[in-house]
C-alpha cells in the first residue's frame, strides 16, 4: 500500500475555457500582472497539465503559469474524435495564447509530445514566443512518399479496430495500482510523487475501477507521414532564442533502436539559429518528474 502523499508548495487553479468547440480545461498557477511574461507548459502524450507540478514547486519566481490538458487528456474531452491530429495542437495552443495572452510573447515550454508542438508553433507563429524550451521532443524518423499508402492503410484499420472496442485502455483496481504502474515505468519516481500523479493521471470512473485520463484513439497511427523536410523549415523560421533539455538517459536508443539517433536530431536542432542544447544528470524521458529542481534552474536562467 502507497500511503504517502506528495505535498504541493503551489496550489493552482483549474478553468474551463471554450476553445475550438471543446471545454478546455486549464491548470493556473499565480496571476497576470502587468510587465509579467507568461510562462506556459504544455504536456506530452498520455499525460496531463499537473504533471509540472513539481516544477511549479521548485521555480524561485512567482510566474503566471498556464498549463492545458490537451484535448482527449486529462480533463478536456475529445469531443467525441476517433483520432487526433498535431495540426489540432497547434490551433489549441493558438486559441489559447489568444484567451490568456492576447498580442502578448510568452516564455513556452513543451514536454515530448508538446515539445515537438511548441518548436512547430514557434516557427509558425514566431511573433507569439520570447523564449523557447524543448523538454525531450525529439521529433520522428523521416518518412518517405512511398510510405503513405501504407500508413493510410494502417491508419483505416486502426479506426476499424476502435470502433470495435478492440483499443481500450488499461484500468486499475485502486489508486495505489496506478502509482505502482506509474513507478514501474519510472524507476526513479517516488512513491509519493507517485500516488499524487496517480490522482490527476486516473479517476474512479466505475467503483472500484481506476481509469487513466486520455482517450484511447491517442494510440491510433497517425496517417500522415512525418516530413523532415517540412520540419526543417519550420524549425528556420523560429527567431525566439532555444533551449533543448535532454535527460541523461538516451530515450531515443530504447524507442528507437537506431532508427532516429541523438545525434540525427541534433543535426536538425542546426536549424534552429538561437539554439542552446543542455544535458540534465540522473534522469530520464520525465525529467520534469526525476530531476524537478533542475528543470527549474535551467528554465528561470534562461527566461531571465
Amino acid at each position: 500500500m502507497i500511503d504517502q502523499m506528495y505535498s504541493i508548495q503551489r496550489i493552482s487553479k483549474s478553468e474551463f475555457v471554450p476553445i475550438r468547440s471543446l471545454n478546455y480545461h486549464v491548470r493556473c498557477w499565480g496571476s497576470p500582472a502587468p510587465g509579467k511574461t507568461p510562462l506556459v507548459l504544455v504536456h506530452g502524450w498520455m499525460d496531463v497539465a499537473a504533471s509540472f507540478q513539481f516544477v511549479v514547486d521548485a521555480l524561485q519566481a512567482n510566474h503566471f503559469i498556464i498549463a492545458p490538458d490537451w484535448r482527449g487528456f486529462g480533463l478536456t474531452a475529445s469531443g467525441g474524435a476517433d483520432c487526433f491530429w498535431y495540426p489540432d495542437y497547434l490551433a489549441d495552443l493558438d486559441a489559447l495564447l489568444d484567451h490568456y495572452a492576447p498580442g502578448q510573447a510568452v516564455n513556452l515550454v513543451g514536454h515530448s509530445m508538446g515539445g515537438n508542438v511548441v518548436m512547430l508553433y514557434a516557427g509558425i507563429r514566431p511573433e507569439r514566443v520570447r523564449r523557447l524550451i524543448n523538454l525531450e521532443g525529439f521529433g520522428m524518423p523521416a518518412t518517405q512518399p512511398e510510405q503513405a499508402a501504407g500508413k493510410y492503410a494502417q491508419w483505416m484499420d486502426e479506426l476499424k479496430q476502435q470502433a470495435q472496442g478492440g483499443m481500450l485502455l488499461k484500468t486499475y483496481d485502486s489508486l495505489e495500482a496506478v502509482a505502482g504502474r506509474l513507478m514501474k515505468t519510472n524507476r526513479r519516481l517516488t512513491a509519493d510523487k507517485a500516488r499524487w500523479l496517480a490522482s490527476h493521471w486516473s479517476a474512479e470512473l466505475t467503483p472500484g475501477q481506476w481509469s487513466i485520463l486520455g482517450e484511447a484513439a491517442h494510440k491510433i497511427t497517425t496517417a500522415q507521414l512525418y516530413r523532415a523536410d517540412e520540419a526543417l523549415a519550420i524549425y528556420r523560421a523560429i527567431t525566439a532564442p532555444t533551449l533543448m533539455l535532454e535527460a541523461s538517459d538516451d530515450s531515443m536508443a530504447i524507442w528507437w533502436k537506431g532508427k532516429f539517433t541523438l545525434a540525427q536530431h541534433h543535426e536538425r536542432l542546426k536549424s534552429v539559429a538561437n539554439v542552446q542544447i543542455a544535458q540534465v544528470d540522473d534522469c530520464g524521458h520525465m525529467l520534469h518528474h526525476d530531476q524537478p529542481q533542475a528543470v527549474a534552474d535551467l528554465i528561470e536562467r534562461f527566461i531571465g
